[in-house]
């Protein structure tokens, strides 16, 4: 059986070989720290963590199914000028708090597998690093502590104090995609067309079985600043050529599109698409310098979200996958954007769209408040479902400071027109579809 430590707290170790684990009630990362009687590391090989899992005497190894990664230690071999091995909780979340959570408890034992101290780190509020116990040298000996300090400067500062260099500096934005197709105004007879009033949604049919998301969603009036005001007749809009029209995609290659550029869903000499899909994708950034290797825990997810004129009729999400007509189906959520191909997917069926839908709005929004800064490669593609070939593709040219971003929209002037895509680009701030559907007028 263990012995319980309080803060401040220390017992002897009588064995060599060591295991240090904690149990914290979210994703957080274990590392440790040796330093000499200064309090600094010798050198960026003492620290160890993620991306640098072993150090002199110390390993960082992948604890149990679902539970954080432990450090095994083996004291005979840490150098002689250590002094002593901080073990540091940090949670994955830089925005949440140990406050939020159940009390973290870290444990030390041995390489048999039997517990030797057990300590609760009780008191933390708005902390989301703590140094949770150290070992220390004591008269030939070694020893544990309990130590609890949360660190109210941050990761990097944390290290940094004990003599850690970092070089943490974000990446170089990507520049921009060549404008090789010059954005189109929308033709006034393009305009959406108001909702018919049978098609007009009950606030109660659009709220889901568990309650309250996403909420009902309101009747939007246009803001008018999107796309801007047409220019006065036989002139260009300010700093675009002179207006040319839509174009059908090309037989043999997908189109690079950019911001703000329409195209036909219809094939060069043949019919309008029927079937396609929307897939958009993005990478979460890595950390640089020492900390490079580990991706920010990015969760977003993809969502359409139908509209009859300017009133929004439905909302496609992770939460509701199929909409209400059976025209549009979600592929599911993916929680990290890690991996290769499209994270996300929805699927299309434009023959089966309710005639009264004019506009399918596709967004990404952030479930914990991620902006797209911390996101590299972000696009959205069309696919034509029939044959799996892409269509064109819309990446975005760098990161912005917003937590919601519309991509793109299919839309029709009428019922019976031809539908066409558009490449929008543009951010907003909403966590989930339903804070971003009040936000989304402006983007019709």
């Amino acid at each position: 059986m263990s012995a319980v430590l309080v803060k401040g707290q220390n017992g002897p170790l009588s064995v060599n070989e060591l295991v240090i684990s904690v149990e914290v009630a979210a994703p957080a990362d274990l590392s440790a720290l040796l330093v000499t009687p200064a309090g600094t590391v010798r050198s960026d090989a003492d620290f160890v963590f993620f991306n640098q899992p072993a150090g002199p005497g110390v390993t960082l190894r992948p604890g149990a199914p679902g539970a954080s990664a432990v450090l095994t230690v083996a004291l005979d071999a840490i150098p002689a000028d250590i002094e002593q091995l901080r073990a540091v909780i940090t949670l994955d979340d830089a925005n949440g708090s140990f406050g939020q959570l159940s009390a973290p408890v870290a444990r030390v034992g041995d390489a048999a597998g039997n517990a030797l101290y057990e300590y609760r780190i009780e008191g933390l509020s708005t902390e989301s690093i703590v140094i949770a116990l150290e070992l220390y040298r004591r008269q030939g000996g070694w020893k544990a502590r309990a130590v609890g300090q949360g660190y109210a400067g941050g990761f990097a500062a944390l290290v940094t104090d004990h003599g850690v260099r970092v070089d943490d500096a974000p990446p170089a934005a990507p520049q921009p995609a060549p404008e090789q197709f010059a954005p189109q105004p929308a033709p006034e007879q393009f305009a959406p067309q108001p909702a018919p009033e049978q098609f007009a949604p009950q606030p109660e049919q659009f709220a889901p079985a568990t309650g309250g998301y996403p909420p009902p969603l309101p009747p939007l009036p246009p803001t008018g600043d999107y796309p801007p005001p047409p220019p006065p007749p036989g002139q260009p809009a300010a700093g675009f050529p002179p207006p040319q029209a839509d174009r059908d995609l090309p037989n043999g290659h997908a189109v690079s599109l950019v911001k703000g550029q329409r195209i036909n869903l219809r094939k060069e000499g043949g019919a309008a698409l029927s079937y396609v899909k929307m897939g958009l994708g993005w990478d979460p950034v890595k950390r640089g310098g020492i900390f490079g290797g580990k991706a920010v825990d990015v969760d977003l997810d993809a969502s359409v979200v139908l509209f009859a004129g300017h009133g929004p009729v439905d909302v496609v999400y992770y939460g509701s996958l199929n909409s209400k007509d059976g025209s549009i189906r979600h592929q599911g959520d993916n929680l990290t954007g890690e991996g290769e191909g499209d994270d996300e997917e929805i699927s299309v069926d434009l023959a089966r769209i309710s005639p009264s839908v004019t506009t399918l709005l596709f967004i990404v929004t952030s479930y914990k408040g991620h902006t797209f800064e911390q996101l590299a490669n972000a696009y959205c593609r069309l696919v034509d479902s029939a044959t799996n070939a892409e269509l064109a593709r819309f990446t975005l040219a760098g990161g912005m400071p917003f937590t919601g971003m519309a991509m793109g929209k299919m839309f029709r002037a009428a019922p019976g027109a031809d539908w066409k895509f558009q490449a929008i680009g543009e951010g907003f701030q909403a966590k989930h579809p339903g804070e971003a559907v009040p936000q989304l007028a402006r983007f019709l």
